[in-house]
């Protein structure tokens, strides 16, 4: 099995949960200590929602997975303190350009900051380091590893773009002199482009990878010839002419055994383990207490 395809999905999958309760987190701070919770926060005909009722629902439905994860990290902390264990930021670099990459989703390369993915990835190698520290791991497996899997730690070029949809080319070079006049192309996207999901997206199709057939062949072939922030001539497609923009440019990189060495022991280390762990494991260990007591 590539185990690390199959973490780099999970930790996307895990980062998006936290990013759900953080935001629905930062709502009830936000109301919190208001001047008064039964204050109306809607009305319906003549019905009401009070700030009160609100936070109740959020807590019922939230509450218990928002203040575990909290703990979770103060419990990663705690432990990589005690044992004196450490990631190095090009491990977190590394993970990050192939979950940027690979996994997100468009409306995630605006919405989540870098600082906040690091910190996510950051958290989730410190755990698996936690975990596996006292499984040993020969050079020899490792080398052994790095040789059978060399394409596992390669990242390839990477173009964030965005485009712009319209039937015709009359259409396309309006848009064209729009931009050029200082329109702003996500504003046009979602005005004008007529593929409706990356239109509510202001046009953003989130990263293309080389020998990729979700999208024209033509559109890595302007990509690579554009700077950052400038878009294309309109392109011919099959739903008539495009504009694409390049947002991002990620450059490719191959690594060493050296370079990867940390990584391919926790691999190894994680596979060899006979049951799966987690940071719920070391709660005793951190001596954790909480409100719901299980």
């Amino acid at each position: 099995m590539r185990r690390k395809q199959l973490w780099i999905v999970v930790a996307a999958l895990i980062l998006l949960n936290c990013l759900t309760i953080a935001f629905f987190l930062s709502k009830v701070k936000e109301v919190s200590g208001t001047a008064d919770n039964e204050e109306a926060v809607a009305t319906v005909g003549k019905s009401t929602i009070t700030r009160q009722e609100w936070l109740n629902e959020l807590e019922s439905r939230y509450g218990k997975d928002v203040l575990k994860d909290m703990i979770d990290q103060k419990v990663i902390k705690e432990m990589a303190a005690k044992y004196k264990i450490n990631v190095s930021d090009e491990d977190v670099d590394r993970e990050y350009r192939i979950l940027q990459t690979t996994y997100s989703s468009p409306g995630e390369n605006k919405k989540t900051t870098e600082a906040k993915w690091k910190e996510h990835i950051r958290n989730s190698l410190l755990q698996e380091e936690i975990l596996t520290r006292d499984v040993k791991v020969s050079e020899k497996e490792m080398k052994a590893y790095y040789e059978a899997n060399k394409e596992l730690f390669d990242i390839s070029p990477a173009y964030h773009l965005s485009h712009i949809i319209v039937k015709s080319s009359e259409e396309a070079e309006k848009a064209i002199k729009e931009l050029s006049q200082g329109s702003s192309f996500s504003t046009l996207a979602m005005e004008k482009s007529i593929e409706e999901f990356s239109a509510n997206e202001g046009g953003d199709i989130g990263f293309i990878l080389e020998g990729e057939e979700r999208f024209p062949i033509e559109y890595l072939q302007v990509a690579k010839q554009l700077k950052e922030g400038a878009w294309s001539e309109p392109i011919k497609v099959d739903q008539g002419y495009a504009i694409v923009k390049l947002e991002k440019e990620v450059k490719g990189q191959k690594y060493s055994y050296e370079d990867v060495k940390l990584q391919i022991r926790r691999e190894i280390a994680l596979e060899q383990m006979k049951t799966s762990g987690s940071s719920t494991t070391f709660w005793k260990e951190a001596k954790v207490e909480w409100f719901y007591g299980d």
